[in-house]
């Protein structure tokens, strides 16, 4: 017991060390992985993020210039952010908001 004292002594007067979630927003670590974004204006439909998204979230469909992306099967691995050459895939580091909609987005040239 004449151990623990301390410990307990110093957890009555300290501040917790987590946060009050709804009310109170945690600023995410430097290069947390976040959710990716496209920028069409630089996509070339090369098909190198769909080869190395280990999950198959993304679908290329070059003939009909249309990137189809699932946000509740990405991983979040970023892979497909490393390997994109031209630099088309952008990784966001914000959270995303809440959803309870599985929902496929779509990516065509003209959207930007």
């Amino acid at each position: 017991m004449p151990q623990m004292l301390p410990a307990i002594v110093k957890n009555l007067f300290s501040k917790p060390f987590t946060v009050k979630h709804p009310y109170v927003r945690r600023v995410p670590f430097p290069e947390h992985r976040g959710f990716i974004t496209f920028d069409m204006t630089k996509c070339d439909f090369c098909r190198d993020c769909e080869r190395f998204c280990p999950p198959a979230a993304i679908k290329v469909d070059p003939d009909a210039k249309v990137i189809t992306y699932e946000p509740f099967r990405c991983i979040y691995c970023h892979l497909c952010v490393e390997n994109c050459l031209q630099r088309a895939i952008k990784a966001d580091y914000n959270y995303t908001a809440p959803s309870y909609v599985k929902e496929v987005k779509y990516y065509k040239p003209e959207q930007q």
